[in-house]
């Protein structure tokens, strides 16, 4: 793809704190119109590095590019292209929900109608409410519709969903969904594993500042190798991995007469591939600690 393909460029992005390296070397790309989900632990770098994308916190070093502009340097124009949501908002105002949508959208040339969004949110009925007097939850369905009120080319939504009840997390990947169509890019940052797996199209995975993995949900899932057999056998459970669960199969029925009792393959899931992925950065951190310590 060309330069005009990308909604975001970064090359060795780093942001430092001291001695404590939040981003420590990311390189990502960014396609106009795709979903890109970026996860990882608590303290791993995401939010920093949203924070930076969005122009709202300044980087030690690297070169980054957001729909054409540097984010350290944002102009009015960009920031009408942009929709941003961020972790910490604060939950007191004068202005019920609706008034809030309607003042937004008039920072905007080309706003979504503020009913319409209210509805995407699930906050039609709390239209006339203030976001004091609104659950967490719905307060964060506020937020993603005050992030979105623009239409904007490029939207950051920072772990949009913590709070939701899961009928409230469903409407929010409809609106997320209706929002790709229209050729909205959105880079979203959450915790969960099946919200990533189903709106993104591509996921990158953040541990101790860097980029561990990025690769389709697909191509994730595909880096683990075992299938897990599972059955029971004398009364007792047992549970195997195999990389050929096929020929593993054939063999245990070599073994028994008539049906296997509870006979269950599973594949790797995107969760258990983030798991290993996260939990061998930490042992590569832990080992350069120890290696530190002894020289």
């Amino acid at each position: 793809m060309g330069m005009n393909d990308e909604a975001i460029q970064v090359t060795s992005l780093r942001k430092t704190y001291g001695d404590k390296h939040a981003v420590d070397g990311i390189d990502l790309e960014v396609h106009r119109g795709e979903v890109f989900a970026l996860l990882g632990p608590n303290g791993a770098g995401k939010s920093t590095a949203v924070e930076i994308l969005g122009g709202f916190r300044k980087r030690t070093a690297g070169e980054v590019t957001v729909l054409g502009v540097d984010p350290a340097h944002p102009t009015r124009q960009w920031r009408e292209r942009l929709g941003v949501m961020l972790q910490s908002t604060s939950a007191r105002s004068v202005l019920t929900a609706r008034e809030a949508l309607q003042h937004a959208a008039r920072l905007y040339p080309n706003p979504r109608d503020v009913d319409e969004s209210l509805a995407a949110v699930g906050l039609t009925e709390k239209a006339t409410a203030k976001p004091q007097l609104l659950s967490g939850g719905q307060r964060r369905r506020l937020e993603v519709a005050l992030a979105v009120i623009g239409n904007p080319e490029l939207v950051f939504l920072d772990e949009p969903t913590t709070g939701f009840d899961p009928e409230a997390r469903r409407q929010f990947w409809t609106l997320i969904e209706a929002l790709r169509d229209h050729g909205t890019t959105i880079l979203l940052t959450t915790h969960y594993l099946d919200e990533a797996d189903r709106l993104a199209d591509r996921i990158g995975i953040i541990a101790n500042g860097s980029m561990v993995a990025l690769d389709t949900p697909e191509g994730l899932r595909s880096r683990a190798t075992d299938a897990w057999v599972s059955w029971v056998e004398d009364g007792a459970t047992r549970r195997e991995p195999t990389p050929t669960p096929t020929a593993f199969l054939r063999d245990l029925l070599a073994r028994h007469d008539g049906e296997i009792p509870r006979l269950q393959i599973t594949h790797p899931s995107l969760e258990d591939v983030y798991l290993d992925l996260i939990g061998a950065s930490q042992a590569d951190l832990d080992a350069a600690a120890d290696e530190e310590v002894a020289a």
